[in-house]
């Protein structure tokens, strides 16, 4: 590994309680990060939540939330809806915050995830980026859900729409 600021080679440091990469050069640590990502809960009381099928990588072929990276200069609940129109056709807004998760990733490490729910929406579903279907699924009969911090996200919605 080198250091993105003056391409030296990084050394391993013992620094602020545990070991880091560290440039000898800048005299700096350098941290790791999870990287951000977002989700979205669509809920509709008449048809369910929204899904996609994925069509790429990690869990490709399985059932989760539109969602996806967080891009730089952007917010979190605007790449929530940029990834909504991308994966699903449609667009939103913003009912309320459902919380943040973190998923383990083999790629990214740590994954952390913003999650919202959506309630008001409109457009023509269609199947897009990195989905290959998309489809609504009644809160009683959701298919396996790709990722633990997805199911979450729809368990909290499910608590808080469809008990309301």
């Amino acid at each position: 590994m080198y250091c993105p600021f003056c391409g030296q080679p990084l050394q391993k440091r013992h620094y602020e309680g545990r070991v880091r990469p560290f440039c000898a050069c800048c005299d700096t640590p350098i941290y790791e990060n999870p990287v951000p990502a977002t989700a979205v809960v669509v809920a509709d009381k008449d048809t369910g939540i929204l899904l996609v099928k994925r069509s790429v990588e990690p869990r490709k072929g399985e059932w989760a939330l539109p969602g996806g990276f967080i891009e730089l200069s952007e917010a979190p609940d605007q790449a929530a809806l940029r990834e909504l129109a991308e994966e699903t056709g449609i667009s939103g807004a913003i009912d309320t915050l459902l919380g943040v998760e973190t998923n383990n990733s083999a790629t990214y490490g740590t994954v952390l995830i913003v999650g919202y729910l959506v309630t008001d929406y409109a457009g023509v579903l269609c199947a897009g980026d990195d989905a290959e279907e998309v489809a609504f699924f009644p809160p009683g009969a959701m298919p396996p859900i790709a990722f633990n911090s997805h199911a979450a996200f729809i368990d909290r919605a499910i608590g808080s729409f469809f008990r309301s």
